[in-house]
């Protein structure tokens, strides 16, 4: 394919240029389109992501398969891209492709069965953090967390709470200003699958957010497990030519309860009333997306089970997300009482 990249074999031989910062772009295709638009778009790719169903073809960037069916439509893959010139290296089970002062990195780690998850998770995030740091990149803005089984337990404890300490013991060694400077996250159940994690990280820092409806998860108490989640509710970064918000996976939860059980569309209606909070506390993005001029916006909704799908796509036949792009995913969410979960970026020039 006529896509636009160079391959480098290591962190230190892919030293960063000082560019001027770019933004990333994300767009929702079928893999068909997929092949067209990296052979005759004028931007450069970063990543592409696959739900639903593995790619049957290969690709010279970071490649991220997930075992999340897409519920509205068929097969569907994530592409990034970005208007500078990328460069991408591969080192055993990190892949990373860089572009100005930005980088986009994943890691695929297969759960070891004389490892609980927190080990596993905790030297995945040693890893990326390590590399991240080599690479000069040392500012991770936004970060997504993918595995099997997220709320079954394993030694007596609920994976995703497994997880959680896995991920607070790393980032609290080793990333300066925890937890204040921890970023946007996700963590959803797949089907099957490995440890996957994907993540966009930067030459400069961005701006964390709180979102005033909710207390900061790595404030939650203990009774949601033995560390509390360490992300932030959105991450905003300005770069030379627009202003993006990257908006953590966000459910029906207010102050730190959950609220609706066994509802979703009063959890999803719950989730949109959060979303407008974040927009509001972000102040230089639009509180509202109808039809914003100068403003793009995407959204993931992963819903728990497909048979809520309906009543969770009436609610969000909002003005709200008038001009989006949505993607309906299954999957499983980090409390067993969630059944709705939205994350979402917004780019305003």
């Amino acid at each position: 394919m006529g896509m636009r990249h160079r391959q480098v074999s290591s962190p230190a031989s892919a030293q960063r240029v000082l560019e001027p910062a770019g933004h990333v772009r994300i767009s929702y295709l079928e893999p068909n389109e997929l092949v067209r638009q990296l052979t005759t778009s004028e931007t450069y790719p970063l990543a592409v992501v696959s739900f639903g169903l593995p790619l049957p073809f290969s690709l010279p960037c970071p490649v991220v398969h997930l075992d999340l069916p897409v519920l509205d439509r068929s097969p569907r893959c994530e592409l990034w891209s970005c208007d500078q010139p990328v460069r991408v290296y591969k080192e055993n089970e990190v892949s990373v492709a860089m572009s100005g002062s930005l980088l986009f990195g994943s890691i695929t780690v297969a759960e070891d069965p004389d490892l609980s998850l927190d080990r596993t998770t905790e030297i995945a995030y040693r890893h990326l953090l390590h590399q991240l740091l080599e690479s000069g990149f040392p500012h991770l803005w936004r970060i997504w967390n993918y595995f099997p089984a997220i709320n079954q337990d394993q030694h007596g404890l609920e994976r995703y709470r497994l997880f959680c300490i896995g991920r607070h013991q790393a980032l609290a060694d080793t990333l300066p200003g925890f937890p204040a400077s921890v970023p946007a996250g996700t963590a959803v159940g797949t089907q099957s699958g490995a440890l996957q994690i994907y993540f966009l990280a930067g030459a400069h820092p961005a701006l964390h957010l709180g979102n005033p409806r909710q207390v900061n998860a790595y404030d939650y108490p203990s009774l949601y497990g033995p560390r509390s989640p360490s992300f932030a509710r959105a991450s905003l970064y300005r770069s030379d030519n627009a202003t993006q918000l990257f908006i953590s996976g966000t459910a029906s939860v207010v102050g730190h309860e959950s609220q609706h059980k066994g509802l979703a569309d009063l959890q999803a209606r719950e989730t949109m009333t959060n979303l407008r909070a974040l927009l509001d506390r972000a102040h230089c993005v639009p509180a509202s997306l109808e039809r914003e001029a100068g403003v793009q916006s995407i959204f993931k909704v992963y819903v728990r089970n497909r048979d809520h799908l309906d009543a969770v796509r009436r609610v969000t036949d909002d003005p709200f997300f008038a001009s989006s792009h949505l993607l309906y995913l299954q999957g499983d969410l980090c409390r067993k009482e969630l059944l709705v979960e939205i994350e979402g970026l917004v780019t305003a020039d």
